[in-house]
């Protein structure tokens, strides 16, 4: 393929951007690489506090995208089957007959993910890993593109509770969603006070702007992007130095790696480009990684974070010329 090809990429982003602009202000960056994900076949987590409109992006992104949305709002009493949905007995003939749950969608939402056990958040483990889900033996497979926006508060709050490392690395990205600068939220504010609280997104102005088929498309055409070849390595010294950490207990695995190159193609595309370059990879460094090492407890009572080490480290590798 040659870079032409990729232009339409470029195009999605730009007729995606200025469709979720209907609905949230500010976030271009979340939504380029809500985008990249997708494209490369993975998930996104969004950690931020309450009210900074991470709900809001998630539901802009799947009208914006033209596909089948579900929403599942994870709470402490949640079971595994609210997810996948279960076996209904239906006495008429007899039979029990399966009735999907909300994962049965193209785009799924799960809201304040981290607020549900443990075993309810890994009901979600084998659709984000396998594109399918089991139900009394049965496998059923999920629709194409299928992709999973979840929420999170910071572990902190009260009611939280840890994402196990396993659902943790099924994520290709987490974004920090943090405050917005003063002036976005002088925007925010000034477009906000004339909606009302249950305004939906396409009632603000959002439309779909393009198709699954389109997306299943562009998502096949990135394994056209040329990756240099001696990016892997750099990737791999990357990789090796959070394993050497005295700062990490847990390093990058290869599987990070590879999902780190994979994003890296997408975000080249997305920019119509068809080679990744060594900035591809710095820029997706930190959200690729960041929930995918573990700090030491005691650099963490010190005040560090992972981002902090994953900065330093990306900082103190050689980058390729």
């Amino acid at each position: 393929m040659t870079i032409h090809d990729f232009s339409s990429h470029r195009d999605l982003s730009n007729r995606v951007q200025a469709a979720v602009r209907h609905a949230v202000v500010g976030l271009e960056s979340e939504v380029e690489a809500c985008l990249a994900a997708l494209l490369a076949g993975g998930h996104v987590l969004l950690e931020g506090p309450p009210g900074v409109a991470k709900t809001l992006l998630a539901r802009a992104l799947a009208v914006a995208l033209g596909c089948r949305f579900g929403r599942v709002q994870f709470t402490p009493d949640l079971m595994p089957a609210d997810v996948t949905g279960t076996s209904v007995f239906h006495p008429g003939d007899g039979l029990f007959r399966f009735q999907p749950g909300p994962v049965f969608a193209q785009v799924l939402l799960c809201d304040e993910i981290n607020r549900a056990p443990a075993k309810t958040q890994a009901a979600l483990l084998e659709a984000m890993q396998e594109g399918a889900v089991t139900v009394d033996g049965v496998r059923h497979a999920l629709p194409r593109p299928f992709f999973v926006l979840a929420t999170m508060n910071p572990i902190e709050h009260e009611g939280t509770y840890p994402l196990p490392e396993a659902q943790l690395d099924r994520f290709l990205f987490k974004l920090l969603i943090g405050w917005p600068p003063p002036a976005v939220e002088e925007r925010i504010l000034a477009e906000a006070h004339g909606r009302t609280p249950l305004s939906q997104p396409a009632e603000l102005g959002v439309r779909a702007v393009t198709t699954p088929d389109e997306l299943t498309a562009l998502a096949a055409a990135i394994e056209d992007i040329v990756v240099r070849e001696d990016l892997p390595a750099y990737v791999v010294r990357l990789l090796g130095v959070t394993r050497a950490s005295g700062s990490l207990v847990l390093g990058a695995s290869p599987r990070a790696g590879v999902m780190l190159l994979r994003a890296s193609k997408a975000r080249a595309a997305l920019q119509a480009r068809d080679y990744v370059t060594p900035d591809d990879v710095k820029a997706l460094f930190l959200p690729a990684l960041r929930h995918r090492v573990m700090l030491d407890p005691a650099e963490e009572l010190e005040g560090a974070t992972a981002d902090g080490v994953l900065g330093r480290i990306l900082s103190s590798v050689e980058v390729p010329r």
